[in-house]
């Protein structure tokens, strides 16, 4: 079975009304719009969310005992590494808790693996 690939059409009308609105690149707009963010309160939350828009952090799977366990570090004032990998969502996740937990606990540290070395994942 061959398989082929269907390019959907691209409301024009709204890539334009969004480039008026928000003053970008109308190739940005496109984009946006063909992802469903075709008006400009729709842009607004997609690049300016708010904190209550954001989903509940505990809806993930044992997020209670990871923050417990960090929570338990800090009282006992041990050191706390994170461990992350070399992808995007590994690096950008690393870089976050490491920001947002150093100015409050300076005990911290991360770690990166070696792709090639260390192989790939926890």
């Amino acid at each position: 079975m061959e398989r082929r690939w269907v390019i959907k059409e691209t409301d024009n009308n709204a890539v334009m009304q969004l480039q008026e609105a928000l003053g970008i690149h109308p190739v940005l707009c496109k984009l946006l719009v063909d992802r469903g963010i075709d008006t400009y309160d729709k842009a607004r939350y997609f690049f300016r969310p708010e904190r209550e828009h954001l989903h509940d952090p505990f809806l993930m799977k044992d997020m209670d005992k990871a923050v417990d366990r960090i929570v338990a570090a800090m009282s006992a004032g041990e050191r706390i590494l994170i461990y992350g990998d070399y992808d995007v969502d590994g690096t950008t996740s690393v870089a976050l808790m490491f920001l947002y937990l150093n100015p409050v606990y300076p005990n911290i540290d991360y770690y990166i693996p070696n792709r090639y070395k260390e192989g790939y994942g926890i």
